[in-house]
């Protein structure tokens, strides 16, 4: 008997080379800035599913429970036979939702994420808790050219995509992938999460939590060019900084100098000014009609939409065109 876990492939775009490559770049532009895909090594995604727990942090409940009382429905948008392919996977915990809803003999599962050995200690315990299921871990960057498995025969490819992760990209960012997502699920569809706007008070919260885990998320970023670059910097010399830009609808978060400082890189000094940041993440906040005028605009057709009481978070169903 096969196992359930059969195809995997070597990390090829988070390595070294590409993180330190993408670090000097971001360092040597004004304003710095890096992409947050750089958090997810074993220790950031340790920490980002501790966020997910905090009570200050909404997105990961709200989503859940809309997950969970609506499974029936978002799964009866899939169709009969489906590879399901869920972008960013992580710890694999909301699309067991999905997978309850779905006939285990008519469904493929291909997660993909960045983070090689989390993703991949995660397959092993989905694959313990759902004997039979067909798993075909990617590790790679989604947002980037990867190849995922042939769709089987008789199936169509269904994109998953939750916990607003969408809102790190820009827009021009967020445009691609949908792009990306349309064409290599055309025929299928994309079943999302995006975080929707609401009151400040609220957003602040979220991203400054009492126990000091976001910070430490953002932290591990340096720390993470430390341990695997050789970076050198003050231990003390960076702090977390985020706030809400009501300009642009999100959340943004940085990296601030505590004071006049160099960060060093493979024989490269970077100088700060006290206050000076580094750009690490940014988390738009859509509404409804916004978010699905952009998925038309990249190919897909809005479909149903689930939204909490609160309105707080939506999740939508996009029917992805058929290709040309």
């Amino acid at each position: 008997m096969k196992p359930a876990v059969e195809w995997r492939q070597p990390l090829c775009s988070a390595d070294n080379e590409a993180f330190a490559a993408d670090l000097h770049a971001a360092l040597a532009r004004v304003p710095k800035a890096i992409s947050p895909k750089y958090f997810y090594d074993e220790a950031g995604s340790r920490l980002f599913e501790q966020i997910c727990e905090l009570p200050e942090y909404y997105p990961t409940r709200t989503e859940r429970a809309l997950i969970e009382a609506h499974a029936a429905d978002m799964a009866e948008q899939f169709g009969p036979g489906v590879q399901l392919v869920e972008y960013g996977a992580g710890a694999l915990r909301k699309v067991r939702l999905l997978l309850d809803a779905i006939p285990r003999d008519g469904v493929q599962f291909v997660p993909v994420d960045i983070s090689g050995p989390h993703l991949l200690a995660a397959c092993d315990a989905l694959a313990a808790d759902y004997p039979g299921l067909s798993i075909q871990p990617l590790v790679a960057d989604f947002t980037r050219p990867h190849t995922l498995p042939p769709c089987p025969e008789g199936s169509r490819r269904v994109g998953f995509f939750p916990g607003s992760s969408i809102g790190n990209f820009t827009p021009t960012e967020a445009d691609a992938f949908l792009r990306l997502a349309a064409s290599e699920l055309a025929g299928g569809g994309l079943l999302i999460g995006i975080d929707l706007v609401k009151d400040e008070a609220t957003l602040h919260a979220a991203y400054n939590d009492a126990a000091g885990v976001t910070a430490a998320f953002n932290l591990n970023l340096l720390h993470r060019a430390r341990r695997e670059l050789g970076a050198d910097f003050p231990p003390d010399g960076f702090e977390h900084l985020a706030f809400y830009n009501p300009a642009y609808r999100r959340i943004e978060m940085h990296l601030r100098a505590t004071r006049a400082l160099e960060l060093r890189v493979g024989g490269e000094a970077y100088a700060f000014h006290e206050g000076e940041t580094l750009h690490t993440e940014h988390s738009h906040k859509y509404t409804v009609a916004g978010f699905q005028a952009l998925a038309a605009r990249a190919g897909f057709s809005p479909g149903k939409v689930w939204t909490d009481a609160n309105g707080w978070f939506a999740v939508l169903w996009l029917e992805a065109r058929p290709g040309e």
